[in-house]
């Protein structure tokens, strides 16, 4: 069977342990041909790829990134899209394809699906914001590498003290600022899913430094907002998604608290650091098993499916369920920690 196998949206760690599994399982378990197409469905459109065989993955479990290259392509913004992606698949024979991505990549493979396209999805995505699955892969390790810098900020804030604002990424989820937040002892979290209101936060900052504690660590999502837009973020250029590129959080932060407190403060701004180097092991063994499922789910005709993990096991799950709903932080999980908070 000729297999093909894209990689699309923000880079992430993990990716190139998916297509690791996809190709090991493929060739050796089943004698298949994996076709790699470059930078997500652009390169479907464009009929770019490239043969992927047992050489073209060696040493790839560890690295970053994603051999196959990414990009946000929206193959429906273009008029002949659907219509190129099947042509595509019929002139290199493929039975179908294995798209590996957040909601957008996802959302994209599940219209296509319904369009008579055979596809299997994987769910990536460092926000960990893909409904149907437990975690992503790719969150692990943007999790660490934003709870590192937390620990690395403390001691300057308390040598300065200086209030330090870390942004980090989470357009609509806030799992990676409540979690780095909690494992970092940050004083403030800041999540798209609870509008903040300002003046708490300053009241926050202001009481640690009447219990003398003269520093404050503030860590918020990019997608954070403030109550009755307040703090609007200014309006930027959208993505073949409809999403605006987001940042500015950190800074607008920056203004508002020393402005309102008086106290020093300076923002850090994580970006794509995040996303970026080595993945943790717990992202690579997930990526692999996410990626051994998938090769399996097309042998057996499951298209349309993804692959997802529930509790310790790898199941698959309809595409449609996977994309139909985004997965927020439960505001009652939210309010569990505030008690650490200030």
């Amino acid at each position: 069977m000729r297999i093909g196998v894209l990689t699309g949206g923000g880079d992430c760690p993990g990716l190139n342990a998916v297509i690791r599994g996809v190709v090991r399982k493929g060739v050796d378990a089943y004698g298949d041909q994996i076709v790699g197409f470059r930078d997500g469905w652009r390169g479907v459109l464009e009929g770019s790829f490239i043969d992927l065989d047992l050489e073209a993955i060696r040493g790839i479990l560890p690295r970053g990134g994603t051999i196959l290259g990414s990009s946000r392509t929206n193959p429906y913004k273009r008029e002949d899209g659907p219509e190129r992606v099947r042509a595509t698949l019929a002139d290199l024979n493929l039975a179908g394809l294995v798209a590996i991505g957040g909601d957008d990549t996802l959302g994209v493979a599940n219209r296509l699906g319904a369009d008579g396209v055979h596809v299997v999805g994987v769910p990536k995505t460092i926000d960990n914001d893909l409904g149907a699955t437990d975690v992503t892969f790719g969150f692990d390790t943007a999790l660490h590498v934003a709870t590192e810098a937390i620990d690395r900020l403390h001691t300057t804030a308390e040598s300065h003290n200086r209030i330090l604002i870390v942004e980090v990424m989470g357009r609509n989820a806030g799992w990676i600022a409540l979690h780095s937040g909690i494992a970092g002892g940050a004083d403030v979290i800041l999540i798209p899913e609870v509008p903040f209101d300002i003046d708490e936060v300053c009241r926050l900052i202001s009481r640690r430094h009447a219990r003398g504690r003269y520093f404050s660590i503030v860590v918020a999502a990019e997608g954070a907002i403030a109550k009755e837009g307040t703090m609007t973020v200014a309006e930027t250029e959208l993505d073949e998604f409809g999403h605006p590129r987001l940042g500015g959080i950190g800074v607008q932060l920056e203004h508002e608290i020393e402005s309102r407190t008086g106290f020093e403060t300076r923002a850090t701004v994580l970006g794509y650091v995040q996303r970026g180097g080595t993945p943790t092991a717990f992202d690579r063994v997930l990526a692999t098993r996410l990626g051994l499922a998938a090769i399996d789910a097309v042998h057996d005709g499951q298209w349309g499916m993804m692959t997802a993990l529930h509790a310790t096991k790898i199941e698959l799950v309809p595409l449609a369920e996977a994309v139909a709903q985004s997965r927020s932080v439960p505001i009652e999980e939210y309010e569990r920690y505030r008690v650490l908070l200030g």
